[in-house]
């Protein structure tokens, strides 16, 4: 019996990187939905039950910061890998979204390499959190 495919939720409001991030997830097997608004993370996160989840942080509707505060204080979400995909790619901020609970930072624009690389080592490793 075959494991089925991590699954990622993609949380990205510029069509552009959702067609880019896509492509790259789904040729290393990875099964992907993408919500654009953060009002929908929620809700998508209760019914595709994601892996990881990757998460721009400006967004319309709830910032990825806040959503990811909410999904902190959810007891059945706590635990959910997430990371910070955004533009924000100064000195420290890798540091500060892992400060604020984030499981890492992948920088855009992605270096394909480096952006397969970060996914895998937190899809594969041990869980950040209990």
């Amino acid at each position: 019996m075959s494991q089925r495919p991590f699954r990622v939720l993609l949380v990205e409001d510029e069509p552009s990187n959702v067609e880019l991030f896509t492509a790259v997830l789904e040729r290393d097997g990875y099964a992907v939905e993408s919500v654009t608004d953060g009002r929908q993370v929620e809700q998508r996160v209760d019914a595709f039950r994601p892996d990881l989840v990757l998460m721009d942080i400006n967004l319309p509707g709830v910032d990825g910061a806040e959503l990811l505060r909410r999904l902190r204080r959810d007891p059945s979400t706590a635990g959910l890998r997430i990371l910070a995909v955004t533009a924000h790619a100064m000195k420290g901020d890798a540091e500060s979204f892992v400060a604020m609970g984030f499981d890492g930072y992948i920088p855009k624009p992605i270096e394909v390499k480096r952006f397969r690389a970060i996914v895998r080592r937190v899809l594969e490793g041990p869980p950040v959190r209990p």
